[in-house]
This record gives C-alpha cells, structure tokens and sequence, in this order.
C-alpha cells in the first residue's frame, strides 16, 4: 500500500526515520493524512481529486500554521478497513499525523473512527455516509463532514414519496454503508405510509447486476431503491434501463454524485431525483472554487471533493486559533468555529461530530434543459440542517448524553 508525502503542494522525499524524528521533536508540527480509495468503485467521488481539493486549501491557507510547513500524506485504502485502520496507526506512532482526512467507504471509516479514539488524532470521515459514525461509532475525535445516510433518506425518500412512490423494492451494497443508507430510507417510507415490499444485497464492486435487477422487477414494487454508490450506482441503474426496469420502476438514486451523473449521461439519468451537501453551479462562492478546481482536474467537483477543501481549511483554522496541536485543543476548537465557506453559508459541528450544514434535493436535468458541460442539477428544495440530519437531542451518540 502506497503512501505520499508532501510538503505544502510539491513532494517530499525525506527518509522515514528523519521524518518520524522531526514529527516528534516538534509538538507544533502538522501532519495531513489522506486515507481513501485512489483506484476502486469510489475513486471517482473523492480520490485523486480530493487529494487536489486538500492541496489547495494548504496552498489557500499560506502552506504553513505555527511556524511550520503543512505536511500530506496520501494512501490507498483499496476498501478494506484492516488496511485504513493499519495506516492510520501507522502515521499516528511513525509520522506524527495531527489529523486524517477519511475517504469513501463506511467501513473501513468505523475502523479508523476508532483509531482516532485511540490515537487522539482528529478524523474527519467525509465520503463515509454511514450516520453510526456519529451514533453509536461517535467519538470525541471524530468529525462528520459532508453528510450522512439520515440526510438522504430524508431528502430522496421523501420528495419520491411526495410524488407517489409508495411501494419500494431496495437493491443494496452489502456492507455498513449499504444497510444504514437502506434503514434510513425505509424508515422514510414507512413513516410516510409507503411499504417495503423487499430487498436484495449485492457485494462490493459487483460487475453483473443482471439477477438483482430481475428480482427488483418480479417484486411489482413502484420503486426501485438504489442503496449504493459510486461504481455499483452507476452500474446497477445501466443494467435497470437495459432490462426496461426503469421504464416500470422509478429508480431512486439514494447516493449520487456528479461524476456518477457525467459517466451515466443524462439520457439515462435524466429525472432522477437525489440530495447533495453541494453542487457547483449552487452560487457566486461554489463557482469560483469550481473553476479554479477544473483547471487543475479538467472536471467539476463533487460534493465530497469541495468538503475536502472545506475540512481541511476549518482543521488549519482551529490550530491556528488554539494555537497548538493538542488535539484537544483543537477538537475544542472545532466545536466552536461557525463554518461559513464555499462549501456552507452555515456550518456548526456538534458534540456528536456531525457537521450540521443545509442539504440539498436536486433532480437530474433532462438533455433539452441542460444549457453547458456539466449543467446536471436543479434545484428542488433546501433543507435546514435539523430537518436533514435530526436534532442533536435525538442522537444515539453517547457523548451527548455525558
């Protein structure tokens, strides 16, 4: 498993003991780490391009905090949480990393939510969805970004509710993420008078779709819901409009990214209903990033890509204003800042972790209505923080309760 450092935006070629040296030697030294999927079903959400979102906001931010150069770290997870987990730990004791920046994959950012309990290293979990992360997985280092699988139940289940889609049939990736994203939109549909008329759960990076979707079909469900992402959204939702599925059964795209849109096109997308954290072409301030971010990548950024660059410039700010690295300090730090960037007008996180922040229902463009590259989303409804995400109160986290 790979690993890249980097001092501010050009790359480092120290020696790993000097490094672990100078890491130790100095309490003020601040170390990023990246641990995510640089070349699997996920590397398109965050990935290389989230490696570039971070290195921008080191660049943004003047490459330096406490009288030091910001150092990056970068390694590939490969989806499997014993390897997340390892280099996490490995960077803690080896490196001296003060925070780490966690990609796709909820399982394998449980694992690391629980070496940064151990380690005292601030997490932040960004491409994960899985809302246990700041429920019964919470700890006091642990940051939720971008958002969660309560938010897109809350978003996508319910506006296809609204328009008549009563009767659900779930096709969904068979780990952590893909049975809280499932429960929190069954929760929805149940809630709101529809019925869950079955499920079926298909492995990771799974190439044939042909079964599952056939079994969708023959359940006579009005929905088809897509409880995946990335790779398998994608793949899942082509096999659905090959067999004629889509043309019986609304597809609801639980979790969807831009690029899964861009790689799709909008023939085949084109109507589908889904909640973001951010879009691109959102405002003045998500434009502005987004072009700076397309001359560097020649893409529009993802949601998870721009938190990135929002979680890295709010971690520096924290040092900045503890004026250490104490992971304390700073986690308290965090607690109090009021997040107001290109990536939220009003951001606060809360003792659980979670990053509270406006969610957005989006529906995918048709071809006729899509005016430029890229010109994917419209705008349906913004939803305040608490109605997204639940209130804090309600919050199986345990530090709440303390």
């Amino acid at each position: 498993m790979k690993t890249v450092r980097t001092t501010h935006v050009a790359a480092s070629a120290v020696c790993a003991c000097l490094v672990a040296s100078s890491a130790h030697a100095d309490p003020n030294k601040v170390v990023i780490g990246d641990i995510d999927d640089m070349s699997g079903v996920y590397a398109d959400i965050i990935g290389p391009g989230g490696v570039e979102a971070a290195k921008m906001a080191i660049a943004d931010f003047g490459g330096s905090v406490l009288g030091n150069k910001v150092e990056f770290l970068v390694s590939d997870h490969q989806n499997k949480p014993d390897l997340g987990s390892e280099k996490f730990r490995e960077w803690a004791d080896r490196d001296g990393v003060t925070m780490v920046l966690g990609g796709s994959n909820t399982g394998v950012s449980i694992a690391m939510s629980a070496i940064a309990r151990e380690k005292k290293t601030p997490f932040f979990a960004i491409g994960a969805a899985g809302a246990s992360l700041t429920g019964k997985d919470c700890t006091p280092y642990t940051v939720h970004y971008a958002y969660d699988t309560t938010a897109l139940g809350n978003g996508t289940a319910t506006t296809i509710l609204k328009h008549g889609g009563k009767s659900w049939f779930f096709l969904t990736a068979d780990y952590a993420f893909g049975t809280q994203l499932q429960d929190a939109a069954a929760d929805v549909v149940t809630a709101g008078g529809g019925k869950v008329i079955g499920a079926v759960r298909a492995p990771l990076a799974t190439s044939d779709f042909s079964s599952y979707v056939l079994q969708a079909q023959s359940s006579g469900a009005e929905v088809l819901g897509l409880a995946n992402a990335g790779g398998d959204f994608t793949n899942s939702l082509k096999t659905a409009n090959q067999f004629g599925v889509t043309r019986k059964m609304k597809p609801a795209a639980l979790l969807a990214f831009l690029t899964d849109i861009h790689g799709l096109g909008l023939e085949t997308a084109q109507g589908l209903y889904l909640t973001t954290g951010w879009y691109w072409d959102l405002n003045d301030k998500t434009r502005a990033f987004a072009k700076r971010f397309f001359e560097k990548t020649k893409r529009e950024p993802t949601m998870t890509q721009a938190a990135y660059y929002s979680a890295t410039l709010t971690y520096l700010n924290a040092v900045k204003a503890a004026r250490t690295t104490n992971p304390d300090k700073v986690m308290a730090e965090l607690h109090k800042a009021k997040i107001d960037d290109m990536f939220t007008p009003s951001g606060t996180i809360r003792r659980d972790g979670l990053m509270e922040h406006e969610m957005y229902i989006m529906q995918v463009k048709t071809p006729a209505t899509s005016k430029r590259p890229w010109d994917y989303y419209k705008l349906i409804e913004t939803m305040p923080g608490d109605r997204a995400f639940g209130k804090l109160s309600d919050s199986k986290c345990p530090l709440v309760k303390e």
